[in-house]
Protein backbone atom coordinates (compact mmCIF):
# COMPACT_ATOMS: atom_id res chain seq x y z
CA UNK A 1 0.00 0.00 0.00
CA UNK A 2 1.55 3.34 -1.00
CA UNK A 3 2.28 5.82 1.76
CA UNK A 4 1.75 3.21 4.46
CA UNK A 5 3.22 4.63 7.68
CA UNK A 6 6.44 2.96 8.81
CA UNK A 7 5.53 1.88 12.33
CA UNK A 8 7.32 -0.73 14.38
CA UNK A 9 6.86 -2.09 17.89
CA UNK A 10 9.71 -2.72 20.30
CA UNK A 11 10.20 -3.35 23.98
CA UNK A 12 11.44 -0.32 25.87
CA UNK A 13 14.03 -2.58 27.52
CA UNK A 14 15.81 -3.11 24.19
CA UNK A 15 18.59 -0.66 23.31
CA UNK A 16 17.66 2.15 20.93
CA UNK A 17 18.58 1.57 17.28
CA UNK A 18 19.78 4.26 14.91
CA UNK A 19 16.85 3.60 12.56
CA UNK A 20 14.11 3.78 15.23
CA UNK A 21 12.96 7.23 14.13
CA UNK A 22 10.62 8.78 16.68
CA UNK A 23 10.56 6.65 19.85
CA UNK A 24 7.28 6.89 21.76
CA UNK A 25 6.32 4.99 24.90
CA UNK A 26 2.62 4.08 24.68
CA UNK A 27 2.14 2.48 28.12
CA UNK A 28 0.10 4.21 30.81
CA UNK A 29 2.57 3.17 33.52
CA UNK A 30 6.32 3.80 33.43
CA UNK A 31 8.17 0.48 32.88
CA UNK A 32 9.97 -0.89 35.92
CA UNK A 33 13.73 -0.71 36.01
CA UNK A 34 14.16 1.69 33.08
CA UNK A 35 15.53 5.17 33.62
CA UNK A 36 14.29 8.03 31.47
CA UNK A 37 17.80 8.39 30.05
CA UNK A 38 18.08 4.69 29.16
CA UNK A 39 14.68 4.71 27.44
CA UNK A 40 15.87 7.37 24.97
CA UNK A 41 12.31 8.49 24.30
CA UNK A 42 11.15 11.30 22.11
CA UNK A 43 7.95 11.32 24.13
CA UNK A 44 5.64 9.40 26.43
CA UNK A 45 2.10 9.32 25.06
CA UNK A 46 0.10 8.00 28.03
CA UNK A 47 -3.15 9.31 26.55
CA UNK A 48 -3.19 6.57 23.91
CA UNK A 49 -2.82 3.71 26.40
CA UNK A 50 -5.72 1.39 27.21
CA UNK A 51 -7.88 2.29 30.17
CA UNK A 52 -6.86 0.88 33.54
CA UNK A 53 -9.96 -1.31 33.54
CA UNK A 54 -9.18 -2.80 30.12
CA UNK A 55 -5.50 -3.27 30.95
CA UNK A 56 -6.31 -5.10 34.18
CA UNK A 57 -8.99 -7.26 32.51
CA UNK A 58 -6.61 -8.27 29.73
CA UNK A 59 -3.60 -8.95 31.97
CA UNK A 60 -1.66 -9.92 28.80
CA UNK A 61 -3.47 -13.25 28.54
CA UNK A 62 -2.85 -14.43 24.95
CA UNK A 63 -6.29 -16.11 24.91
CA UNK A 64 -7.91 -12.69 25.44
CA UNK A 65 -5.86 -10.79 22.83
CA UNK A 66 -8.46 -10.67 20.04
CA UNK A 67 -11.15 -9.36 22.41
CA UNK A 68 -8.65 -6.95 23.97
CA UNK A 69 -7.77 -5.61 20.51
CA UNK A 70 -11.45 -5.10 19.68
CA UNK A 71 -12.15 -3.26 22.95
CA UNK A 72 -8.97 -1.20 22.69
CA UNK A 73 -9.79 -0.09 19.14
CA UNK A 74 -13.18 1.07 20.46
CA UNK A 75 -11.44 3.06 23.21
CA UNK A 76 -9.17 4.70 20.66
CA UNK A 77 -12.20 6.38 19.10
CA UNK A 78 -12.87 8.37 22.30
CA UNK A 79 -11.93 12.05 22.30
CA UNK A 80 -8.62 12.18 24.21
CA UNK A 81 -7.36 8.88 22.83
CA UNK A 82 -8.49 9.74 19.30
CA UNK A 83 -6.49 12.97 19.50
CA UNK A 84 -3.44 11.00 20.66
CA UNK A 85 -3.83 8.63 17.68
CA UNK A 86 -3.92 11.64 15.33
CA UNK A 87 -0.77 12.95 17.01
CA UNK A 88 1.01 9.62 16.46
CA UNK A 89 -0.10 9.57 12.82
CA UNK A 90 1.57 12.97 12.46
CA UNK A 91 4.80 11.68 14.00
CA UNK A 92 4.86 8.85 11.43
CA UNK A 93 4.70 11.16 8.41
CA UNK A 94 7.93 10.88 6.47
CA UNK A 95 9.81 8.85 9.07
CA UNK A 96 9.69 5.67 11.09
CA UNK A 97 7.70 5.63 14.30
CA UNK A 98 8.75 3.16 16.98
CA UNK A 99 6.06 2.39 19.55
CA UNK A 100 7.60 1.23 22.81
CA UNK A 101 6.07 -0.94 25.49
CA UNK A 102 7.28 -2.57 28.68
CA UNK A 103 5.21 -5.67 27.98
CA UNK A 104 7.08 -9.00 27.90
CA UNK A 105 5.51 -10.00 24.58
CA UNK A 106 5.16 -6.91 22.41
CA UNK A 107 3.28 -8.88 19.73
CA UNK A 108 0.23 -9.09 21.99
CA UNK A 109 0.44 -5.61 23.45
CA UNK A 110 -1.47 -2.39 23.00
CA UNK A 111 1.50 -1.18 20.96
CA UNK A 112 0.90 -3.96 18.41
CA UNK A 113 -2.80 -3.07 18.13
CA UNK A 114 -1.92 0.59 17.79
CA UNK A 115 0.75 -0.08 15.14
CA UNK A 116 -1.76 -2.08 13.12
CA UNK A 117 -4.29 0.74 13.39
CA UNK A 118 -1.75 3.37 12.33
CA UNK A 119 -0.60 1.27 9.36
CA UNK A 120 -4.14 0.61 8.18
CA UNK A 121 -5.16 4.29 8.30
CA UNK A 122 -8.54 3.29 9.80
Amino acid sequence: MPNTPDVQVRRVYEPAESDDGARVLVDRLWPRGVSKDDAQLDEWCKQVAPSTELRKWYSHDPAKFDEFARRYRAELKVCEQAEAVRHLRGLAVGRRLTLLTGTKDATISEAAVLADLLKSRR
